[in-house]
């Protein structure tokens, strides 16, 4: 791992850009020199890690005693995607315009997506590890989909929080029945692309013992900022 590039924010928060072989992330750490949980943040199907409201969550979080990292993992932000990945991203927008069914196609290229990001994901998990002031457990934040993977491979995330508003594929919605770490699920009742009852479904299917359900009206991205501050705490029953 090298970083490329360091700041200290307003609130005392380190900011360092780095790159692990292909893989470029930001590294967000509190002021505190004691030693900080990791939380691996990752938005939904591939998009940037420097999306505003991501980056927004990153730092809050790290105000709040956490180190935060975030990557673009293969076919993630500026990462290469393939010719069919481009089709299937094309096709999708020609669907939503036209009002036709769409997931089938969501299902060519998430799936996909998700299967390629996970080991990215877990070799900055490695790195980050290693690194001075950081400690376990690890908490993990953000796209449902990739999460569930992550959630049933990699044993040292020991808690997550998952945003119910982007395709799951099947393969994952399967494998939601063998995630038993704690869980904060939001979900947005009025959500444009992920219809509640399919999320209230996925929802029933995690084997956590621990699941906590967080409803809220409205779309896509109106969830309340005050879910982030009761993720904070969540995070810190099972982190800290």
């Amino acid at each position: 791992m090298r970083f490329t590039s360091e700041r200290r924010l307003d609130d005392g928060v380190l900011e360092r850009e780095f790159t692990l072989g292909e893989i470029p992330g930001t590294l967000w750490t509190p002021g505190s020199a004691a030693p900080a949980p990791l939380i691996l943040m990752a938005h939904n199907n591939g998009l940037p890690k420097g999306e505003p409201r991501l980056v927004a969550r990153a730092r809050y979080t790290a105000s709040c005693g956490y180190a935060v990292a975030s990557i673009d993992a293969a076919g993630c932000g500026d990462r290469p995607r393939s010719a069919a990945d481009e089709q299937a991203r094309a096709d999708l927008r020609r669907a939503m315009r036209a009002g036709e069914p769409v997931d089938e196609i969501f299902e060519s290229f998430i799936g996909p997506l998700v299967e390629n990001a996970a080991p990215d994901w877990r070799a900055a998990l490695d790195a980050l590890l290693t690194l001075p002031g950081i400690s376990g457990p690890v908490g993990y934040s953000g796209w449902t989909a990739l999460g569930i993977r992550l959630a049933v491979t990699e044993p040292r995330i020991a808690a997550a929080g998952f945003f119910a508003g982007g395709y799951v594929p099947r393969a994952q919605r399967e494998e939601a029945r063998q995630v038993t770490v704690p869980l904060l699920v939001l979900v947005q009742w009025d959500d444009e692309g992920n219809p509640r009852q399919r999320a209230l479904d996925l929802f029933d299917a995690f084997g956590s013992e621990q699941k906590t359900l967080h409803a809220n009206l409205g779309g896509h991205t109106g969830t309340p900022w005050f879910e982030l501050e009761d993720g904070t705490r969540f995070f810190g029953r099972h982190l800290k």
